[in-house]
Parts: structure tokens; sequence; C-alpha cells
């Protein structure tokens, strides 16, 4: 890959980026489902984040034509699990669950946009020989994956909240009385 299919490639990252996070902020205020809200939300920040590095890079590429040498290009790891686990341990699972179609469909759409951006972080890690860049794009898909699996793991929530706690909990069935 040279170094204008590189800067293409980050301009298009931008591009996701913004979009997604708007998209993840739109629906962590439309959704009265608490766990919809606290995931978007999530979600939605560590895109900001990642729009944020990538700028940084994209910037010092474009004026140097190199993988920056000094730049802090870290990238934290994704929270989603850590909200994932404060809610289990907040809620009320006597409790309906809030949720309506508008949610699911968000979900869905949301599922799409990971593993896509999961594949096009791949696609640039697997087409680099640079050392830094390898890890840096294979982070993001990483963090791109475990938002897909988080995400799937909402759209479980929302089509069976029982089986979900089920599961999220671990419980066995004990037939023994």
């Amino acid at each position: 890959m040279d170094q204008k299919e590189r800067l293409n490639a980050l301009e298009v990252a931008l591009n996701n980026e913004t979009k997604e996070r708007e998209f993840y902020l739109k629906n962590a205020g439309r959704t009265k489902n608490p766990l919809g809200k606290i995931m978007f939300k999530q979600i939605g920040d560590e895109e900001l984040e990642h729009y944020d590095r990538l700028k940084q890079l994209h910037a010092e590429w474009e004026k140097r034509g190199t993988w920056p040498e000094t730049l802090p290009l870290f990238v934290k790891d994704t929270a989603v699990k850590n909200a994932l686990a404060t809610f289990m341990q907040k809620i009320d699972k006597s409790g309906d669950v809030v949720s309506d179609v508008d949610d699911l469909d968000a979900v869905r759409t949301a599922i799409e946009f990971e593993a896509k951006g999961s594949a096009f972080y791949a696609r640039l890690r697997d087409g680099v020989t640079d050392k830094k860049e390898k890890e840096f794009f294979g982070l993001m898909a990483a963090i791109e994956r475990e938002h897909y699996l988080s995400l799937k793991s909402l759209e479980e929530y929302f089509v069976d909240p029982a089986s979900w706690y089920r599961a999220k909990e671990h419980h066995t069935l004990d037939a023994g009385g």
C-alpha cells in the first residue's frame, strides 16, 4: 500500500468514525432502554477517541509521508465489557425490558458498522509491513471486533432478555430440589 492509498484509507476511516459516533449518540439519546443507553454512549465515546487518533495520524502522515515515529498513537482498549458487567450488577432483573423495534434496528445497524470496521482495519493491517502500523491497525480491528461482539450480546438482550440474563449469570438448572 503506497502513501496515497494509506491517506485515502485514513480519510475513509475518519469519515466512518464520525458517522458512527453520531449514530451511537443519537441512539443513546433516543432509547429508553438502560443497557442500550450505556452501550450506545460507551461505543460512541470510543469512536471519538478513534477519530482523534486517526486524525493525528493523518496529519502527521500527510506532513511527513511516513508513519510517525514520535506521535503517541496509543488507542485505549474498549470498555464495553465493563459496561456490561456494571449493568449486570445494578439492574433489577424482575422488571420488564423497555425496548422497541427502533432499538433492535439500531443495534443491527451498529453490528453491521462494527463488522465492516473490523474487516476494514484488518485489511489495513494485512496490507502493510511496518510493525507499528500492523500493531495499530490490528488493535483497531480488535476493538471494532469487541464492539461487534458486545452489540451482538445487546441484540440478544433485546430479543430474549430472560435467556440473556440466564446466560450472563451462568445459572444452571438444579434438578435436585
